[in-house]
């Protein structure tokens, strides 16, 4: 007589924290909790700096210039990494990462200043591409919005500690040793993370022979892009001194600037293509509304509502807990993700507007807290889903490409509007932040609705 047949257990994914994936998981997050530290610190302590080094005309630029730095460095590190892999680009762009940070706390003007943030803008763009093909390649499908989840939540600690730390730091010692403080982690960092850049390069596809593939060419898009933007944001800093030069190097700069980014991109990106255009788009719009505000947030809250850079950290503390929160609970869902991809632009734009009343006479600065809480929620659904959303759409040959597609739009929305914020801070707010802060918000908020109303094109065109 022979045993009843039974049913094959149903499958269960790998766990990202099992056997299989611990050391890679770990390496990653380790790594993407150093690049938050910054993130939150610098944004926090920029107030100072900008009064150190009489920097308020650059503060804008200052965030714009490890933005740009980072576009060219996405560009190069995804296409290393489709045709050799992605461990020189990570490893390279730590060791940058870190330089810049040193840079940056031994500055002694503000171009100095400048050209670090730049070199740790190279770092960071090079990890995050290299970060996003090591996911593709080392995690199966079904595992990997929780690891997107995963490194948001990598945020967590910096946003708890990294305000207030940093703030603190900076009022007690100096605001030098908020940088300086971060180079030491790198070393651990890269010791602890080194076994795992080996996972997922036996498996590396055969290079694509596209147009995007093309070292050159590429490399000199993304130059033009880099390049152009740069211009642009100059050219509208100066509109508020130089009107005509200003408005002439503007146009310039947005003519090169859409030409390189038309390469970048993939085919019919710029028209809101149906699929893989439009989602790569939507990373740069939900990028473009969130942190064209945050960089300024604190420097509304220290100019206008009177809190010390410390208190002012708080916000953006509490902004990237909602964001931990909204990434978590898009791993638990199974529904349509371009109307999860709209909600969370839909929340953005509602966090920003709800910033808003800080800038009045006589209401508490403190109202950012839970309107920085719904925009770093939408964040935390919105950009999740779109980059799983991207992974799923890119051919396995393309998917360094993809990925750094999606860093450059998220680089140039970020650097475009927080440079635009800068000019007009210049041109409107340098008397009056309030003012300035104000119409900050009008722009970026409407980006974040634009979103809202082109969501649904990152469906497939079946």
């Amino acid at each position: 007589m022979t045993a009843p047949k039974t049913l094959d257990a149903p499958y269960q994914p790998p766990r990202i924290f099992g056997p299989e994936y611990r050391t890679a998981t770990f390496g990653i997050l380790l790594v993407v909790t150093l690049i938050a530290f910054e993130g939150m610190s610098v944004s926090t302590v920029m107030p100072l700096v900008s009064k150190d080094l009489d920097a308020l005309d650059l503060y804008g630029v200052s965030f714009s210039a490890f933005l740009i730095a980072g576009l060219l460095a996405n560009v190069v590190a995804g296409l290393w990494s489709d045709r050799r892999g992605h461990a020189v680009p990570f490893v390279l762009g730590v060791v940058l990462f870190a330089a810049g940070m040193g840079l940056a706390g031994a500055a002694v003007s503000k171009e100095l200043f400048i050209v670090a943030r730049a070199v740790q803008g190279l770092g960071g763009g090079a990890v995050i591409v290299a970060i996003y093909v090591m996911i593709a390649r080392v995690y199966v499908p079904e595992v990997r919005p929780r690891v997107f989840a995963a490194l948001s939540s990598a945020w967590v600690l910096p946003a708890l500690i990294g305000p207030g730390l940093s703030g603190l730091i900076a009022e007690q010692i100096g605001w030098r040793w908020v940088f300086y403080g971060i180079v030491p982690l790198v070393v651990p960092a890269l010791v602890m993370l080194l076994p795992a850049l080996r996972g997922g390069e036996e498996t590396r596809p055969e290079p694509a022979t596209g147009p995007r593939s093309r070292p050159l060419a590429m490399t000199l898009a993304a130059f033009a892009t880099a390049c152009g933007a740069g211009v642009l944001l100059y050219g509208v800093d100066r509109l508020h001194g130089t009107p005509v030069p200003g408005a002439v190097a503007s146009v310039a700069g947005l003519l090169v600037m859409a030409v390189g980014l038309s390469r970048l991109l993939p085919p019919g990106a710029l028209k809101f293509g149906r699929g893989l255009p439009t989602t790569v788009l939507m990373r740069g719009m939900l990028a473009a509304g969130f942190f064209g505000v945050n960089a300024f947030i604190p420097l509304l809250l220290t100019k206008v509502n009177g809190f010390s850079v410390g208190e002012a950290g708080i916000a953006l503390t509490i902004g990237a807990l909602g964001w931990t929160t909204g990434s978590y609970l898009q791993t638990r869902w199974s529904g349509d993700r371009p109307l999860l991809v709209r909600i969370g632009a839909a929340a953005v734009a509602a966090g920003i507007l709800l910033t808003l009343p800080a800038a009045l006479w006589g209401v508490t600065g403190w109202i950012t807290v839970p309107a920085w809480v719904i925009a770093g929620f939408g964040m935390g659904v919105g950009t999740t889903s779109v980059n799983v959303t991207a992974m799923r759409q890119s051919p396995d040959a393309e998917q360094g490409a993809n990925s750094a597609a999606l860093q450059v739009v998220d680089t140039l929305g970020s650097a475009l509007t927080i440079g635009f914020g800068g000019a007009l801070v210049n041109l409107i707010g340098h008397d009056d932040i309030a003012a300035g802060y104000t119409s900050i918000v009008a722009m970026t908020a409407a980006v974040a609705l634009l979103g809202v109303a082109v969501a649904g094109r990152m469906r497939d065109a079946s």
